[in-house]
């Protein structure tokens, strides 16, 4: 039988902490000669198009370029749905008459999901945060039905499920675990791990591991310790936080400190900045995470998983969403202080870091995790379970 080289269709959504995890994962299937195709919105093409698939623009009504994000989880999760709606249609254009062997797809993607299942292809699900486990229905899902108007987005949601072409038309079901899910973070982060389905969910770890990823910014060669200070790529209009960043850890005899703002703050806003503190709205986060002594994060998961694969021990001040169960499970680790906004003063920072960089249990405890999360495979093996998926339901020897 010939090797067969696969069409595989990623189809995410614009928020750039989605697309990020799996860029490196896309790359390398490119280079397994694969021909890809990626469908998000044109605003990631410059994100997507490096990696060497072609860019299925798919216009998205999320409210990624203002950050306008509802703190009502219904509104939210009608935001996903209202895109998934106007998707499917853009998708379909694009792949009724070129179908992919194979749909991955970030979890916000309904739409991929409707697609696939209406053409009877393969699905498989790259996951940048946590996935369901064995009573994820008691412990969270049952709590958000009975939330004001969720009666409402439900029956709006079978409705599309009924009409979209999707064999799985119950709401609990098609927003659930599929049959597949690649999780693109360390299993330490996953909560209740032991009670996660691992026929269905395989932890890969982060997937940053290609020589692209560690490049762009070098250490300096007067420098004992090296913090990184990054709220992310969502939550970056913090002015006052960060000039208590500067307060705390500015003029500190032998600390150089990388301080990314984001494009929602003016550096202008942050008074004088100390010779040993760089100001930047965008840094090579894993380059720097691995050259650095310790990390104040907001703790995204991406932002969990690099600072875990780096074996850095962290600050987390979450802002959002779960950016708080997130910062508990780094401190349940072992690795980190947690510190709300409020409470990050230039003090409470500054004591937080001398906790840090002083308690060598805490260091050997970053060390064992960052094993682990290298051990899952990243990047690597991601591709290898991909192309595992291929080779099972096409029946054909893959080049």
């Amino acid at each position: 039988m010939a090797p067969h080289r696969a069409h595989i269709a990623m189809v995410g959504v614009p928020i750039v902490s989605h697309v990020l995890p799996s860029l490196a994962i896309i790359r390398e299937l490119a280079a397994r000669g694969h021909r890809i195709s990626y469908a998000n919105d044109p605003s990631v093409a410059g994100l997507i198009e490096p990696t060497g698939a072609r860019l299925v623009p798919c216009t998205s009504t999320l409210p990624v370029a203002d950050n306008d994000w509802p703190a009502d989880p219904i509104a939210a999760a009608s935001l996903f749905l209202d895109d998934a709606v106007r998707a499917l249609p853009q998708l379909r254009a694009a792949y009724d008459d070129d179908p992919a062997d194979l749909y991955l797809y970030d979890i916000g993607a309904y739409a991929a999901r409707a697609l696939a299942e209406r053409q009877g292809r393969p699905l498989m699900q790259l996951s940048p945060t946590f996935v369901s486990w064995d009573g994820y229905e008691e412990d969270v899902a049952a709590h958000l039905r009975k939330l004001p108007r969720a009666d409402a987005y439900r029956e709006r949601f079978a409705r599309w499920l009924a009409d979209c072409g999707a064999t799985t038309t119950d709401v609990d079901a098609f927003s659930g675990p599929p049959a597949r899910t690649v999780a693109l973070i360390p299993e330490a982060m996953q909560p209740n791990a032991d009670r996660v389905d691992t026929d269905t969910v395989t932890f890969v770890g982060p997937c940053f591991d290609t020589p692209t990823d560690r490049t762009g910014w070098a250490r300096p060669r007067d420098a004992d310790r090296v913090l990184l200070v990054s709220l992310g790529s969502a939550y970056t209009r913090q002015p006052e936080f960060y000039r208590q960043c500067i307060a705390a850890f500015g003029d500190l005899p032998g600390r150089h400190v990388v301080l990314q703002i984001g494009k929602y703050t003016d550096p202008a806003e942050l008074g004088a900045i100390p010779a040993n503190v760089e100001v930047h709205s965008w840094v090579p986060q894993r380059a720097i995470l691995e050259q650095a002594d310790a990390f104040v994060t907001h703790a995204g998961m991406g932002g969990c998983g690099e600072g875990l694969r780096a074996g850095v021990p962290m600050i987390a001040v979450p802002q959002g969403a779960e950016q708080f169960m997130n910062a508990d499970r780094l401190v349940e680790l072992g690795v980190a202080r947690r510190l709300d906004t409020a409470d990050a003063t230039a003090e409470t920072l500054r004591t937080a870091l001398d906790d840090l960089l002083t308690d060598p249990e805490r260091a050997a405890r970053s060390r064992q995790l960052q094993a682990a999360a290298q051990a899952e495979g990243g990047t690597l093996r991601a591709a290898d379970l991909i192309e595992n998926m291929l080779a099972t339901t096409t029946g054909r020897r893959l080049l």
